[in-house]
């Protein structure tokens, strides 16, 4: 399938299936169980995956592309499935032959759910302080530690994990390790608790002496940390397009409702200042839209989009915390209902300041990178 394809793809699963859904999904606090399956049969679970694995084969401006129309629907749903691709593209990638052949065709056919896991109870935005331990064993490895507000990890069976080999702190240590959750060793804990956006399975787990073999290693001590940070830049822009996804869904659901409801004898689309709340969300939808896309096409041209890439998750973030309760305000009372996206857009802007780096480190990260250039 060509990167079109996908995406009209993308969009016909989002209008048809996810946003008819999304409401009682949040209702019942979780994805239906046949949530992924049905994402695998459109190819939405293979779509940076290499096409020798089975996958479509696409370059990430095309999931940049998937990642905003589906995060139109649900921020969560999107988050979810993204997570699970990231997992198959990872193993098709970096894993040992015998353990792609195990697991990657299960991951594209929604038979195995993914997760990557690098949060802790007490490490987030600070990667390198992570705490899950990983010692040496006969023919692998032995994980033990705690992983909390990690997306799927409420319903994932294939994880990878970063724990660290060296001394707490040491970013040289860090490796990532492929934990079957379907074995010895590993507990799942509760959903996150947060007060939505539950679609997206962040929960917890925990790993007592997880035996990991050698084959398994993804990313050896020593690479994994430099691996991750490169990986982070593109989620960053990916969570990005995922708000410009949300504030647009927003604006369409307000404009459906201004051309019926009215106001003081004229429709609300006929009050000039009503339109102007909807043209400058818009407007600033297109900017930042602008600079993911410029930023997603270096990034396939194999650029360094650090700065772009923080740049872009900072003002993303911002226009989708700002323009959503603006949009929500535009429709009154009506906009409220959770028949609507709004509300669970708004959370989604909440969610997508703090995942993959907060908007305070990102700043403080572009302020280090502008100041570099300007030396």
């Amino acid at each position: 399938m060509t990167a079109d394809d996908i995406v009209a793809a993308a969009k016909d699963f989002a209008e048809s299936y996810i946003a008819p859904h999304a409401e009682a999904w949040e209702a019942q606090s979780r994805l239906p169980d046949a949530f992924f399956a049905r994402a695998a049969e459109v190819g939405l679970l293979g779509i940076e995956v290499p096409a020798s694995f089975g996958g479509s084969g696409l370059g990430f401006a095309a999931k940049a592309r998937i990642c905003g129309i589906l995060a139109g629907a649900d921020f969560g749903a999107a988050m979810a499935l993204v997570n699970s691709q990231n997992v198959a593209k990872k193993i098709a990638q970096a894993a040992h032959a015998s353990i792609a052949a195990e697991y990657v065709p299960d991951l594209l056919a929604g038979a195995r759910i993914g997760c990557t896991a690098l949060t802790e109870p007490q490490s987030g935005s600070d990667f390198a302080a992570i705490g899950m331990r990983a010692r040496p064993a006969e023919g692998g490895w032995r994980l033990t530690g705690e992983k909390a507000w990690i997306t799927n990890a409420v319903c994932a069976d294939t994880i990878v994990v970063y724990a660290q080999t060296k001394a707490q702190g040491d970013a040289s240590g860090i490796g990532a390790f492929l934990v079957d959750a379907r074995r010895d060793g590993f507990t799942r804990g509760q959903n996150a608790g947060a007060f939505g956006l539950h679609s997206c399975g962040a929960g917890a787990f925990r790993l007592d002496d997880c035996f990991v073999p050698a084959h398994a290693v993804l990313d050896a001590p020593g690479a994994a940390f430099k691996a991750i940070l490169a990986e982070i830049n593109g989620a960053r822009l990916y969570v990005a397009a995922m708000c410009c996804g949300m504030v647009d869904s927003a604006i369409r659901a307000a404009h459906a409702w201004g051309r019926q409801r009215t106001s003081f004898g004229r429709t609300l689309t006929e009050h000039q200042s009503w339109r102007f709340t909807l043209a400058e969300a818009a407007t600033d939808v297109a900017g930042v839209r602008a600079l993911v896309e410029a930023a997603a096409a270096s990034l396939d041209a194999g650029a360094d989009v650090q700065l772009e890439a923080a740049q872009s998750k900072i003002l993303a973030a911002r226009i989708a915390r700002t323009r959503i309760p603006e949009l929500i305000h535009a429709m009154g009372a009506e906009g409220l209902k959770t028949r609507y996206p709004l509300g669970r857009h708004l959370v989604g802007a909440q969610f997508a300041g703090l995942v993959d780096g907060s908007t305070e480190m990102l700043l403080e990260r572009v302020a280090k990178l502008t100041a570099k250039g300007m030396n």
